[in-house]
């Protein structure tokens, strides 16, 4: 299980610093992807963090990949960790939590209070994730993309 997990993440690694756009476009893209999948706005991350993108004039497709920080197996305690930072920095008096309710629609259905404090402690959540995904992605593909420079210069590498 580990190895797999292993050879899938380099695939995804490898997959994302080969996107032909600049590094600042790659790095830019995969924050504002992990800045929407961050967000407790379920059916509509990739939207939100494609068009994010598209304004930003980041890369639409490492703005896609970076929703996938959350995903089916860690929904539920996301969502808790959103609602419990939520509850801590809004003021509003908001209904107990069902994990069962993940959708955008049936937390909007608990109230706009409900809603609001689980997209307060999703912000909260977001931002640093954010920045510190641009600037490690930024600094890992122009590292990938010097060190291959290098390599294809010695004649070691694949042109």
């Amino acid at each position: 299980m580990r190895e797999g997990l292993r050879r899938s993440a380099r695939y995804w690694y490898l997959r994302l610093i080969r996107i032909q756009a600049t590094p600042h476009e790659i790095a830019l893209g995969l924050a504002l992807g992990v800045f929407a999948g961050l967000l407790p706005i379920l059916p509509f991350q990739i939207v939100v963090a494609v068009s994010l993108a598209f304004i930003a004039r980041g890369s639409k497709i490492a703005a896609a990949l970076g929703t996938w920080i959350t995903n089916p197996f860690n929904w539920i305690p996301f969502y808790m960790m959103c609602y419990y930072i939520g509850t801590t920095v809004t003021p509003f008096e908001i209904p107990s939590f069902d994990p069962t309710r993940l959708e955008m629609a049936q937390m909007l259905e608990l109230g706009w209070k409900f809603f609001a404090a689980m997209l307060a402690g999703g912000l909260v959540v977001a931002v640093p994730g954010m920045i510190i995904t641009y600037f490690a992605t930024y600094k890992a593909v122009t590292l990938y993309r010097k060190r291959k420079a290098e390599r294809t210069a010695r004649g070691n590498g694949r042109p």
